[in-house]
């Protein structure tokens, strides 16, 4: 990353801080000096991914994803943490998962869209940035993306033997699941060269124009169950297909 990526990158971050409200932005700091005062030297960085760092933070309905980078996550550190990390869940829904700096250079192939994903949006809060050098290969990212995918297309037909005729539950399930595979079609968009914001309305219009299917009823899955269903189903079918050719 240049210096002007670094800019960009910066100002993004301050941007997604600022939009945050100001009891969560307050739990986020008391989280973050805790950490460093318990860990001390053994603290390499706290990141935010997800929501907070894609600008999409809904007050009520979004959690806050961090990640503790620890030298070693020995018992007596995981104890020493334990009250801060409570503290955070129930004060501000802050979900933190705790990791190594090796762990995250040597699980990009187990783990490609999650790490590619944090790797492009992400918010440092203290420390040094782990995922910075992280490398995820294009096989992987295939792989796992035609994995969910697939996965996506299961559940979205039992969704509707579950449903048993009731289409509010189906409309329910819909909208679960565009949410749920937002970050697969971004991530195919990109194997594919097509870069856009990851946002779900902007990812969602692009997957659309890229297969050719209208995905607006979609938006409107709560009123039109049965057509939004077509039309994610439809949208899946074709990017299996298209992510299949990619292996040949």
């Amino acid at each position: 990353m240049d210096a002007k990526d670094m800019t960009e990158r910066t100002g993004q971050d301050q941007k997604a801080l600022a939009a945050l409200p100001v009891h969560i932005r307050a739990r986020l700091d008391e989280f973050n000096q805790d950490l460093v005062k318990v860990l001390g030297s053994e603290l390499v960085g706290v990141i935010l991914h997800g929501s907070v760092a894609r600008g999409e933070y809904r007050v009520g309905e979004s959690g806050v994803d961090a990640i503790v980078v620890v030298v070693d996550p020995s018992f007596e550190k995981l104890e020493a943490i334990g009250d801060t990390l409570q503290r955070a869940r129930y004060a501000a829904r802050i979900e933190a998962i705790i990791v190594t700096e090796d762990e995250i250079a040597g699980a990009s192939d187990v783990f490609p869209l999650f790490y590619d994903e944090i790797k492009q949006r992400h918010i440092l809060l203290s420390g040094r940035d782990p995922f910075a050098t992280v490398e995820v290969h294009d096989t992987y990212r295939r792989l796992r993306i035609e994995q969910e995918l697939r996965e996506a297309q299961l559940r979205l037909r039992r969704a509707v033997t579950d449903a048993l005729g009731a289409r509010e539950a189906i409309g329910g399930a819909v909208n679960r699941k565009v949410r749920q595979v937002r970050g697969t079609f971004h991530a195919l968009l990109a194997l594919k060269g097509i870069r856009v914001s990851p946002d779900l309305a902007t990812v969602l219009a692009k997957i659309g124009e890229t297969y050719g299917v209208d995905l607006s009823p979609v938006q409107r899955a709560s009123d039109e169950p049965q057509a939004a269903h077509v039309a994610l189903t439809s949208v899946l079918a074709k990017a299996i297909e298209d992510i299949n050719k990619m292996a040949g």
